[in-house]
């Protein structure tokens, strides 16, 4: 039976920073949880269920959201493809939803990583810092926000809109959008995984190969000329991927 939690809150220290929004139903999962941010020094706040978490986001901004995958009313999953309609507040999905393909929708949704229950406290923890890493990179970086083109394509990262030759707006998920986006900002550098993940919210749950190379797929589906044999994002042997095509900033 799910159950309501709309008070569950740890206070940490004030030098900790960072704020932690769990999303959890299971009131003995999301009390372990608190614990556990207590323990590292950061603040927490469990709710049970959408609707209470988007009456918490209303109230204060959070730096990170553990996201439950099944929960009563609307599902983890559709949760996150919501959020990341308007917000780029990291995601780490926690699910007893263990098959590959739960974990590769819950990237594309826009999950910045997948972890599955039963998890390792230390993992999770892990995990977690290095979230909150790669947010606080991402600040400092403030990279530009003018649209660019490249072969007959627009990408605009304000408005977050890929058009095509013709005019057509091609859709994206979040985290195609980000990788894209990588490559355009990026031209003509061999870009390991590892450089991918640290500037997206291309997730890193599972092996990294795994979700930075599932994303690139699907982004080559849609751009390329012949995906299979793709001459935009070239594959780099030992290296990883490098973009090809020459970016200008748009008129």
């Amino acid at each position: 039976m799910a159950v309501t939690m709309d008070c569950i809150t740890s206070n940490a220290p004030a030098q900790a920073s960072a704020r932690i929004l769990i999303v959890e139903d299971d009131r003995s999962i999301a009390t372990m949880l608190i614990d556990l941010m207590k323990e590292v020094g950061y603040a927490a706040e469990a709710v049970g269920s959408a609707i209470e978490m988007d009456r918490a986001l209303k109230k204060r901004a959070f730096d990170l959201i553990v996201l439950d995958g099944m929960l009563p009313g609307e599902d983890g999953f559709s949760i996150c493809r919501r959020i990341r309609f308007s917000d780029t507040t990291p995601i780490l999905m926690l699910t007893a939803l263990t098959k590959e393909i739960d974990r590769v929708v819950g990237l594309e949704l826009g999950a910045d990583d997948y972890v599955t229950k039963p998890f390792h406290s230390r993992e999770l923890l892990a995990r977690i810092k290095a979230l909150l890493r790669r947010a606080s990179y991402s600040v400092q970086v403030k990279p530009s926000l003018e649209a660019m083109t490249f072969e007959g394509w627009r990408i605009d990262p304000v408005t977050r809109e890929l058009i095509d030759g013709d005019g057509i707006h091609v859709s994206l998920t979040t985290a195609e959008f980000d990788v894209l986006l990588v490559f355009c900002r990026n031209p003509r550098q061999v870009m390991t995984r590892q450089d991918i993940l640290s500037r997206t919210h291309a997730g890193s749950a599972g092996p990294v190969e795994r979700s930075i190379d599932v994303h690139v797929s699907r982004v080559r589906q849609k751009i390329e000329p012949n995906y299979k044999e793709p001459t935009f994002i070239k594959t780099v042997r030992l290296g990883g991927y490098i973009f090809t095509p020459e970016v200008a900033i748009a008129p």
